[in-house]
Parts: C-alpha cells; structure tokens; sequence
C-alpha cells in the first residue's frame, strides 16, 4: 500500500468529527488489498493503491472504478448493506471531503455495518454454528447460482491451470514452508486437473460457468435476523469471478473443513446437489476445494508480508493450516456405497448426517434420501406433506430405482454414496447391493434397530423433516416386519454420536 498516497484518505476516514463518534469508536480492518473503517453505523471500504499481478489499484481513478462495480455487483446479493460510493475529494481550501468540489484524491464503498458477531467466521469461531445456518446458506448459494448469467466460450481448463501456476509461484515465494511440500502439492492439483479436464469441459458447454460470487469464504457471508447474506464479492475482475459454480460452492465448503467443522462441509454440498441437482460435477469437488484452500494460504501469505509482527505468526499458523487442508483434500480415499435402512423413526437420516464427511473422498458422501427423491418425483417442497397415494407400490419402486441409478453414476465417477432409506423390501436391498457390484466398490449394509416406543417418540418429536412418517406409519411397518439377512444389525436407540461411532468402527474393520 502507497501510505503517503492515502495518509489524507485514511485520517478523513478515521477523524471522529466526521462521524460524529468518539475516537474508541472508530475500528481499522485491513485487508489484502483493503481497508475497512468501521465508524458508528457504517463502514467505508477503501481499496488500497497497490498494483499486484491480478489488480492495478494504483490511480484514483481505478480505485474509483472498482468501488462502482463493487457496489454493482454485491447488491445482487445483499442490497440491504450496500448504500453507495463515496468520492473522496481535496477542496481548493484543502480540506477533504465527502463527494464536494475540487480533485478526487479517493473513494470508498459506503456499507451499513453490521454487528460483528454477524459473520459466519464468528459463528463458527463460538462454536454456534447449526445444520439451520448450513441448510439455509446452501439454499442461499443455490439460488444466487441459478440467477447468475451464464458465460460461454471460457476455457476453465486453461484458467485453472493459470490459477495453480500463479499461486504456486507467490506461496513458494512468501510463505517460507518447504518447497517440496509445496512441489507435491501443486503437482497433484496439476493431475487432478489433467484427470478432470473432460468434465470440466462438458460442464463449460452445459452452462455450469457463470459470474458467480468469486469468494465465498467464512470471512464473506453474514447472518442477520437469521438470513445468510452474501457479501464482498470478487470485483476487481470478471475473469476470475467467472467460474463453475462448484469451484464457487468449494471456498465455503473447505473454510468450513479448514476449521474443523467437516460435518456442517459435508452437510453444505449435499443441501446444495439437494436443490440444484448438480450431481454431476462432485467428483471436481477435490481438486476445487484444494485449489481453494491454497489459495487463502497464499492471501494470507501476502497478508501477513504487511502485517506487524506480533499478528504475523497468527497469519502464518493460517497459512499452515490452509496449506495443510489443501493436501488432505487430495488424499486418496475408498470409493463406498453404504446403505442405510430400518424403520421410521430409527435414525437413518440422522446418521447419514453424521457419517458422511467420514466416507470416501473430500468433502465425503452424497447422500441419497429417498424421502427427499420422492419429493422431488411429486413436485413438492420438502416441507409439504404428501398424501398416502404418494406411498403407493409404484411410486415407491420409481424412488428406489432413481436413487440407485443416481448411485451408480455417482460411484462410476468417483464419488461415495449413501443411500438414506427404509428398504424394507428384500428387492430394494438386492437393488442397491447390486449397484455396488456394477460398479466394482465395497458395500456396506447397515439395518438400525429400535424398541417402538423410541421409534414413535422420535416421529412425533420432528419438526421442519421431509419424512412424511408418524406413528400411524411406524406401527404398519412394525406389523409387516421381517428378518433382514446379510446387512449388519445396529441398535439405534442411544443417541446418534453413539450410533455413528458404532457404525464407523464396523467400516473400518
């Protein structure tokens, strides 16, 4: 940053008289490239006079560019927080000023702040992170994909492989970690991109690439009266915010892994495939998530180059840890199918939940409910209640026959699977057991098992669930029970830390 070019800028910014605070009360956040005065019930984003291989900031006048598209771009999302951009100016008395006469010298984006405890970073960070706040942001990131523009005609094989070599140069350079740890890392996401390059492919021709948000990390979405709003969108160039909407999706999703919290990660894809029956870009997920987290480490890397030294040692130990995450996410894990079956109320979606981000390769397992599918075949939100029609013999074998069919393409890719069900039926067991024989991969079959009473105080007890099972339904099913042979037999009736674990031990033998 050029301090003695913004050093009027910033005591503008930080000058109580302006605001009308007291000087306690005026924060400084810096930034890569920015810097974020938060003042009373606003904050001013000024971008910093820097020019770096991926921005030029240097002039006033880009700066001033940059905020417009700025606040352009990020009202699509959250134009609650976004008011305008302020010009910075220099009168002829020398005074500065908001928006006056004379030169512009700067300008800011002008925000509506928002408490601090607000962004997902926070939340996360007090340990108040919830399935509600992980479903709603993965339904929230949905729709802002199926509103973003399509672009054609972009090579993301090429603009990845830019993106690696580019940020492998600036890690080697800046972080200080052992080069060949770094060599490795960069060689595997160079074949995983090469191993890919087919499906990125088809997915470009499919629409999949759009102007998308860019940076989706924890730092860039907030939770106000209880709405994920996404905010700080890449700005400063459309070719680097113009990706699959997967490689979008995989900033959150590995932030979320990076700090220790894969099951609301695992949770975050399956939400999203849920609603935007993009399925067939999973097994990308690896690689996006890796090149990802490589990327914050190299953020930070720079970040911390300009930082004081008693915060650079937090910022390196960051790095480390984004470096780390990259490397995990690449490793080599079985490709499974594990199905999941007992009657309503047993647990088996609780446990799928659970389990998922232990099963195959990062993030984990698509999970396949057949609630959900049979949703979905109706044409209802997963909140309506169906009608026993909906249950019907015919109905129930085009649900199974689509999750195990969705099974299938999901394992010939790659990917590991659970599929959520009853399987009451001898027939649908053999189904998907079958699938996992076609595809030439382990499978396990797991039967839950428990007393009545806790089958029917479980279904009595849910709420916002898209299993349409009350107790009338559990004591059907209890009435045309039968042996379940070859799958293994697990007592459910404790809570679903303990069932999981259970389940978890058996796999690993």
């Amino acid at each position: 940053m050029n301090t003695d070019s913004q050093a009027a800028t910033l005591d503008f910014l930080t000058n109580p008289h302006v605001h009308g605070v007291p000087a306690d009360k005026i924060v400084q956040i810096h930034t890569h490239i920015s810097v974020v005065v938060l003042a009373g019930a606003r904050a001013y984003k000024l971008k910093k006079a820097i020019r770096l291989p991926y921005i030029d900031l240097s002039t006033a006048a880009r700066r001033l560019a940059s905020c417009q598209r700025e606040l352009e771009l990020n009202r699509l999302t959250a134009p609650e927080l976004y008011l305008a951009v302020r010009r910075i100016m220099r009168e002829h008395n020398g005074q500065i000023s908001f928006d006056g006469a004379g030169e512009m010298i700067d300008a800011v984006v002008e925000m509506r702040r928002f408490p601090d405890d607000a962004l997902l970073e926070a939340i996360v960070r007090r340990g108040r992170m919830t399935t509600a706040i992980a479903e709603h942001t993965a339904s929230v990131i949905a729709s802002f994909h199926d509103h973003s523009p399509i672009v054609q005609g972009v090579n993301t094989l090429s603009a990845l492989a830019e993106i690696i070599a580019m940020t492998e140069t600036l890690l080697v350079r800046l972080s200080g970690l052992p080069v060949r740890k770094l060599e490795v890392l960069f060689a595997a996401l160079r074949d995983e991109l090469k191993l890919h390059a087919p499906l990125l492919a088809r997915r470009a021709e499919a629409g999949k690439v759009r102007h998308c948000h860019g940076d989706l990390h924890l730092r860039n979405i907030c939770v106000i009266n209880g709405i994920p709003i996404l905010f700080d969108c890449l700005e400063f160039d459309d070719s680097l915010a113009t990706i699959d909407v997967l490689y979008d999706l995989a900033f959150l999703i590995m932030d979320l892994r990076s700090q220790g919290l894969p099951k609301y990660a695992t949770l975050v894809m399956n939400r999203y495939l849920d609603i935007s029956d993009d399925e067939g870009g999973m097994a990308l997920m690896p690689l996006f998530m890796s090149l990802r987290a490589a990327i914050r480490a190299q953020v930070l890397c720079a970040q911390a180059a300009e930082s004081a030294e008693e915060n650079r040692a937090s910022l390196l130990a960051k790095v480390r840890n984004y470096v780390d995450t990259a490397v995990a996410c690449l490793v080599q894990r079985t490709v499974r199918l594990v199905a999941i079956g007992g009657l309503s109320g047993s647990g088996k979606s609780s446990l799928a939940a659970a389990i998922a981000h232990d099963i195959g390769p990062a993030p984990g397992a698509r999970v396949l409910s057949s609630d959900r599918i049979r949703k979905r075949l109706c044409g209802v939100t997963l909140d309506s209640t169906l009608p026993d029609a909906a249950y019907r013999a015919e109905l129930s074998e085009q649900v199974y026959a689509e999750q195990a069919a969705r099974a299938g393409l999901l394992l010939r890719a790659g990917c590991a699977v659970i599929a959520d069900a009853a399987f009451e039926r001898e027939d649908c067991r053999r189904r998907v057991e079958r699938c996992a024989d076609h595809q030439k991969v382990p499978f396990h079959g797991f039967w839950l098992q428990a007393p009545p009473a806790t089958l029917f105080a479980r279904v009595g007890a849910r709420t916002n669930d898209p299993s349409d099972a009350n107790e009338r339904i559990v004591r059907m099913q209890l009435d045309r029970q039968r042996v379940v042979k070859r799958w293994t037999h697990i007592d459910a009736q404790g809570s679903i830390q303990a069932t999981a674990a259970c389940v978890l031990r058996r796999l690993e033998e």
